[in-house]
């Protein structure tokens, strides 16, 4: 039996119903929060220094060989690093998912490792590793073979160094991907290609890779996305190799004497080519999409391996040692030994440089305080905006919400450093003077972390269907109180995995906090940075670890807790 909601259901029992003004107040934090920054971005980007409007910084920009050369390293970058996670990730991807590989599930726990790792620390280590002269790698293989001192077997410190180490902390995004897309597609589909005679190789060509191309693609443009608005990487890598991208370029226009104009007129390209970008891959899948139908399907086929099941298993390890074993280990040994470039032994193990971090590094207390104060106040209230802009724009419950939907997902086009030039510019002017503060940064974070807490709380809204929200209402209920009391219960698993997401990605972040932080609101990523500048790595190594430990012991504590939770039960408000 089908019943008919009226539209004229009473908004609320007892007095006045402030929904409206909650729910459009969000909305206006959200135009506030992207629209402020972005705007003064494309003004700079228009002016000239005496005040005037002008096409000059884009002439410069196109036709300067300081400007052009990042240009073409950036997208050359980019594009290497998303073709070599395709074809490393995708291939893994199939196997953890779709065969009867060993360790498939501690292979998964080792990708996550490598994603929670920041890319920056992940430079720093493997610095530790192949840097020409003092490298682990290098070292061990000068011993080995008896090469001159001044030979090398890896240089960290090069375009190939650069691309290598970027798609070893990009590669798990396109593989938990490929990896989810082919945990959801029925077996039922293969074994009828088989027993109308395909071959493995006709069923994988005309079922199995076309029903996984989609996530391939979504991979693909993550990871170059991912690839050309990083700045920890590319700061620590190719400004000691003599290049710049563009996003170190960006960070080197705002060193003495700032260049805000230029800055500004750098980003839009990379802005443009993201839009670009994702505007293609629509139109290629929506062109030619791809759909399971049907009732109750089968679960995925294993695939079994036979005799190559262990080979694939130390592929698979042989791939993860790249950003997981070595890094770490060189994080390691890098903590506990008086040397960071010499190989821990008895002789010269040490615990002094835990003390010197904690005890004698005057900028560590403050840097974990801040960290620590902004990491909970990002995911809080990123995890509360992104849920309340989702309700709005599954529930269409105010007009315009697809303009939010698109203001939410809009930062993701947005590099750190871009988007910290435009709080710069937008906060340290009257009547917003935040510049040195804590709250500029908290804006920064929330900016950054909003698109993928957005993503997954839509993704979760539009799995449960709206009407124990409008029975709630026939009840009495308001908007807000329903969304509140039924809707965030029902979301309890997906809000606790946006609070994790946000939070580490607050801990690590770097781009947007190198641009506006000051010596009071140092947090660990900056001051990482700041020690590698000095050359301190036994320090960084210290504080690394730290954070890899904060970070796995909060995904922990997100998965407990996400165990248990009670029915929802409706009552007469």
């Amino acid at each position: 039996m089908t019943i008919a909601i009226s539209e004229q259901v009473p908004r609320t029992v007892h007095g006045f119903d402030y929904t409206r003004v909650v729910l459009y107040g969000f909305a206006l934090a959200l135009v506030l929060l992207i629209v402020l920054p972005m705007s003064w971005l494309v003004y700079y980007a228009f002016s000239s220094p005496s005040g005037g409007i002008t096409l000059s910084n884009f002439t410069r920009l196109f036709s300067e060989s300081t400007f052009i050369d990042p240009l073409i390293t950036t997208f050359v970058l980019a594009t290497s690093t998303s073709v070599i996670c395709c074809i490393v990730a995708a291939p893994m991807g199939w196997l953890v998912a779709r065969t009867d590989m060993p360790l498939r599930r501690t292979t998964r726990l080792m990708v996550t490792a490598s994603f929670v790792t920041p890319p920056f620390l992940g430079a720093i280590a493997w610095e530790l590793l192949a840097a020409p002269n003092s490298g682990l790698i290098n070292q061990a293989y000068r011993v080995l073979t008896g090469a001159p001192a001044d030979d090398h077997l890896f240089n960290i410190y090069s375009f190939a160094g650069l691309t290598f180490v970027i798609a070893c902390y990009t590669f798990p995004y396109v593989f938990v991907l490929v990896a989810n897309a082919l945990d959801r597609t029925p077996g039922d589909l293969e074994d009828a290609s088989s027993i109308l005679g395909g071959s493995a190789w006709d069923t994988a060509r005309r079922v199995t890779i076309p029903l996984a191309m989609p996530a391939v693609l979504a991979g693909a443009l993550v990871a170059f996305l991912q690839a050309m608005t990083l700045f920890g990487s590319p700061a620590i890598l190719a400004l000691p190799a003599g290049f710049h991208t563009m996003t170190t370029k960006i960070w080197s226009l705002f060193q003495y004497p700032p260049k805000p104009e230029l800055a500004a007129a750098a980003a839009l390209p990379l802005l443009i080519l993201t839009v670009l970008l994702l505007r293609a891959e629509h139109m290629i899948l929506g062109r030619r999409g791809y759909a399971v139908l049907g009732g109750k399907n089968s679960d995925p086929r294993i695939v079994p391996l036979g005799v190559l099941r262990w080979p694939a298993v130390l592929l698979c390890f042989g791939i993860l040692l790249c950003p997981v074993f070595l890094p770490y280990g060189a994080l390691f040994n890098a903590a506990f030994s008086r040397i960071a470039s010499q190989v821990i032994s008895i002789n010269n193990f040490t615990f002094h440089n835990i003390y010197f971090v904690f005890f004698e590094l005057s900028a560590t207390k403050l840097a974990f305080y801040n960290t620590f104060v902004l990491g909970i106040a990002t995911a809080t209230l990123g995890t509360i905006l992104a849920l309340v802009i989702s309700y709005l724009t599954t529930r269409q419950a105010v007009a315009g919400h697809r303009v939010l939907g698109f203001l939410a997902t809009a930062p993701v086009a947005i590099p750190g450093i871009v988007l910290g030039v435009g709080l710069f510019l937008s906060y340290t002017r009257p009547p917003f003077v935040l510049y040195g503060t804590l709250w500029i940064l908290l804006l920064a974070f929330l900016t950054l972390s909003l698109p993928a807490a957005y993503q997954q709380m839509q993704s979760a809204f539009r799995s449960i269907h709206p009407e124990l929200e409008d029975a709630s209402r026939i009840l009495g209920a308001t908007r807000l109180r329903a969304l509140r009391e039924i809707t965030a219960p029902l979301l309890r698993t997906s809000v606790i995995a946006t609070w994790c997401f946000v939070f580490v990605g607050t801990i690590r972040e770097l781009s947007a906090a190198i641009m506006l932080f000051t010596s009071e609101t140092k947090v660990i990523s900056v001051l990482i940075f700041d020690l590698n500048e000095s050359g301190d790595l036994a320090a960084i190594s210290v504080l690394g670890i730290i954070m890899l430990i904060i970070t796995f012991g909060i995904v922990a504590l997100a998965n407990r807790l996400r165990i248990g939770g009670g029915p929802v039960r409706l009552r007469n408000y």
